[in-house]
Parts: C-alpha cells; structure tokens; sequence
C-alpha cells in the first residue's frame, strides 16, 4: 500500500480517521542484559542515540504534574541538566507547573523518542535547585532568552501579545547589550529525583519491550511489564 493509499484509508467523511492509523515497529528490542546498571547510565546512551539520531530536540519531555486536588496538567518542556541525581528543567516560580509541585511535589517526565520508536519515563519526587546551579545556567542562556524570563509572568492571563513585546523592550532598554541580566527572583530549576525510570522499545504486532528501574534502597532492581 502506497502512503496515498494509506492517507486515502485514514481519510473518512473529510475527517482523519485516528483508529485507521497504523505503524509496525520493527527494532531489535530491549532485553535485561542490555540495560546498564543504572538508569542515569541506559539514559545517556539513549539520550546520546537520539541526537545522533538527528532527532529534533531530544532533550524536550513532556511534564506532567498534579495540583492539590489531584487534577492533572501536562506540558512540553526542555530538560537542561541530569546526573545520577535526577533530571532538570527551569521555569518561572510563579508558573502553574511550578505552582502544582509546591503543592503535590511529585512528576512524570516523558521523552517522546518516536522516530526510534522509544520512550522512557521517569517518575519521582521535585524539588527545587538550590540558587548557585540556578544562577549557572541562568547566565548560560542567551541574552534574549534572559530578557524573556523577567518580561513574561508565566501562566498568567495578558491583555494582549502588544503587552508582552512591550514588557520584553522595556527589559531590553533596561538591560543593554553588555550589561549583565540578574537571575528573575521568581525563577529557578526544579530536579526530578526518580523512583522510576521506565525504558520502552517499540516492537512488532504491539508486543512492546518495557524495563522499569524502581528503587530499592541505594540501588535499583529491574522488572518488565507486559506491553
């Protein structure tokens, strides 16, 4: 079947048909003797295969948390550090994710890897890092970028775009070319320390491949899950 014949299939009433939609993976799969001791290890090779992989941005993850309520929110952000104590995303403290884990400190990372037919997901406990690392990458970031973390109150409704690009050159103005921007006081990264890290692997006929590291004291075990 050609990819016309396959669109012309997924096309029903001037709508595409989601349930028509079909993708066979084929990969050599993922078996316990694969996997590294621990899943800050199996993560960078995974992470170092996907930007080989020319993949778009390997390191945006989907974040979803959880407010007091239970009530669920999930958005892409990027991932800027990780090391054996976890994973680490920036944003404005006054954000409604950073609002949620103030108030329900727990969060799951997924890294959509789909032109390798991977995922892993990475569930634990948040919390804040301290101002020091903060301030590091804060300075690491282009200017403009800089600018845009003191101009947008993230999550919070604006009258109009006009009214941010004006609160942005007013920062500009502020701030020029050559002078130094100070970390916002209101922003920071927060470290997802894992209790789960779960590496999924495409296969064929939907018969997945699923490792799941869990803490076990000041080490992990492995178990598989049916796909």
């Amino acid at each position: 079947m050609t990819h016309a014949d396959e669109f012309s299939a997924e096309f029903h009433g001037g709508a595409l048909d989601p349930a028509a939609m079909r993708e066979q993976y084929v990969s050599e799969g993922l078996l316990e003797d694969d996997l590294a001791p621990a899943p800050y290890e199996q993560f960078a090779l995974w992470f170092a295969q996907a930007f080989a992989g020319g993949l778009q941005e390997p390191n945006a993850m989907v974040l979803s948390t959880a407010d007091a309520a239970g009530r669920p929110s999930s958005r892409t952000v990027l991932l800027k550090g990780y090391d054996e104590r976890g994973f680490v995303f920036y944003t404005n403290y006054g954000s409604r994710k950073a609002g949620d884990l103030t108030a329900n400190p727990y969060a799951s990372l997924l890294f959509p890897w789909h032109p390798l037919a991977r995922q892993v997901i990475v569930s634990g406990s948040a919390g804040r890092v301290d101002a020091a690392e903060t301030a590091a990458y804060f300075h690491s970031r282009p200017r403009g970028s800089q600018l845009g973390a003191w101009a947008s109150a993230q999550s919070t409704v604006a009258g109009s775009r006009a009214e941010i690009d004006a609160a942005y050159e007013r920062l500009a103005a502020r701030y020029p070319e050559g002078e130094p921007v100070p970390v916002p006081p209101g922003w920071g990264g927060f470290r997802v320390v894992p209790e789960t890290v779960e590496f999924w692997q495409g296969r064929e006929n939907r018969l997945h491949d699923r490792l799941r590291y869990v803490r076990a004291g000041s080490g992990w075990r492995v178990e598989r899950l049916c796909p």
